[in-house]
């Protein structure tokens, strides 16, 4: 595929079949996120790969930290609604966690170390998509909560920045729309330009 058409047709599709994603299709996903630049080549990077009953885990978690912020966890109403945040790693074979742990290299920014990983992220998304697959990408504060740091045994500055799902379409994806690339574009060629913006 293209690299222009895969940008362009790539979407978020979480209806996926239950069919296991091979480890060869796996491998060039993890691969293509080790490709992302990084400033200083620091490679901030870090990648949890979950099939099978390790997803169980990750519901848990996530239940556990839906559950602090009830006021009656052991409620029956919220008790169904944990029950289903608990199955919702099961909405696709394959879940990629992706971290970063930032470098100790003093010149590394913590932004820039934040961009490879997110740079690596985008690079994995198109890699599925290329291979057939579907997927999306996954945050939100309980991804960033202590809860998942512990799980996943991060250092204090590391972090999980998104859960890429990933699984054999259902259906095909829809055609997708962006603003014209005029509308968000500013063209400087003089110094005088920036009195424009």
């Amino acid at each position: 595929m293209d690299i222009f058409e895969a940008i362009k047709s790539r979407r978020s599709m979480g209806l996926v079949s239950d069919e296991p994603v091979s480890k060869e299709f796996i491998d060039q996903i993890l691969e293509a996120g080790t490709w992302a630049p990084s400033h200083y080549r620091t490679e901030p990077w870090k990648f949890f790969v979950l099939t099978g009953d390790s997803r169980h885990r990750l519901g848990e978690t996530l239940a556990q930290i839906e559950a602090q912020k009830m006021e009656d966890p052991s409620s029956e109403s919220n008790q169904k609604k944990l029950m289903k945040i608990q199955e919702k790693p099961f909405r696709a074979p394959l879940i990629i966690a992706v971290a970063v742990e930032p470098s100790d290299n003093p010149r590394a920014l913590i932004q820039e170390e934040h961009g490879a990983v997110y740079a690596a992220i985008q690079n994995m998304l198109l890699t599925a998509h290329a291979l057939g697959l579907g997927g999306y990408w996954r945050t939100g504060k309980p991804a960033y909560d202590p809860a998942m740091k512990k799980l996943f045994k991060l250092s204090d500055r590391g972090e999980i920045l998104g859960f890429l799902y990933f699984g054999h379409p259902k259906r095909a994806v829809p055609e997708g729309k962006r603003k014209p690339v005029e509308e968000v574009t500013s063209w400087l060629a003089s110094e005088s330009d920036f009195d424009l913006l």
